[in-house]
């Protein structure tokens, strides 16, 4: 099963449809293969000879496809890439992590476990900090650009 069919699968399970225009911002998100921002998904989108989309429609289908866990907003950046485990047939209850590549800024999302996030939670706690959030993004050099 191709990304778009097991997103309108995932859509379907949980009683939403994936309507043409999120299914045309997704399938760019998918085919750009990076991060971008909702102003370059926006031009991305409408180059693809459909009608025009505005950039608010973009940023309105963005909140609805990361609710479906289909795309992942990166803070540090605030750009959004299509979620790397939408054909997965197993769910996914861990938070999203991310290594973000100074160079080429390619993101990949990898599991962490949960010992490490729970490390990282009482490291908080120790010097009186609340975690917020829990989406860890790192940023380094990947291995096709060392």
């Amino acid at each position: 099963m191709d990304v778009i069919s097991s997103a309108e699968q995932k859509c379907a399970d949980n009683g939403v449809k994936l309507t043409k225009r999120r299914k045309q911002v997704l399938t760019a998100l998918v085919e750009c293969n990076a991060a971008v921002s909702a102003y370059e998904l926006t031009e991305l989108c409408n180059q693809q000879g459909y009608t025009a989309m505005p950039a608010m429609s973009v940023y309105r289908i963005l909140d609805f496809l990361e609710g479906q866990s289909l795309v992942h907003r990166l803070s540090t950046t605030n750009k959004y890439i299509a979620c790397s485990h939408i054909s997965c047939q197993h769910s996914h209850f861990r938070r999203p992590q991310f290594l973000i590549c100074n160079d080429c800024t390619r993101v990949q999302e990898v599991d962490v476990t949960s010992e490490t996030l729970s490390a990282i939670e009482r490291v908080a706690a120790d010097v009186g900090f609340n975690l917020s959030d829990k989406q860890l993004e790192v940023s380094g050099t990947c291995s096709d650009c060392k």
